[in-house]
């Protein structure tokens, strides 16, 4: 996956934005304001995203290109080597799963937004 194809795909989901929080180079997804993945986009290598912790373990245990959150929380994110040979389609389902998460945890109110938006 190349960081245009990452940046579209995180796009294309209702209620995403965009952002450069932490310095020039860190892109940050957020939807309703919560952040739900960031890469780096000098060095497009890995993603982090986050994950339910049962699933995260399974997925480190199954793909070497997954490991505990670079500088995030080792329970709920996990960073993803976009340059190793997961398809595409399977780190699509990772950040939307990531994107789910995050949605299942809003308020009430905000899935109603949400939903409005999309």
């Amino acid at each position: 996956m190349h960081i245009e194809q990452f940046r579209e795909f995180c796009l294309s989901l209702p209620g995403v934005t965009e952002h450069l929080p932490f310095d020039e180079n860190t892109l940050v997804f957020k939807v309703m304001n919560k952040m739900f993945a960031l890469g780096d986009i000098a060095e497009f290598e890995s993603i982090n995203l986050k994950c339910d912790p049962e699933r995260a373990l399974r997925l480190r245990e199954e793909y070497e290109e997954v490991k505990p959150g670079y500088h995030m929380n080792k329970n709920h994110w996990n960073t993803v080597s976009v340059k190793g040979h997961l398809q595409d389609d399977f780190l699509k389902d990772l950040i939307l799963h990531s994107y789910d998460l995050v949605v299942s945890k809003l308020t009430q109110k905000q899935k109603n937004e949400l939903r409005d938006l999309a």
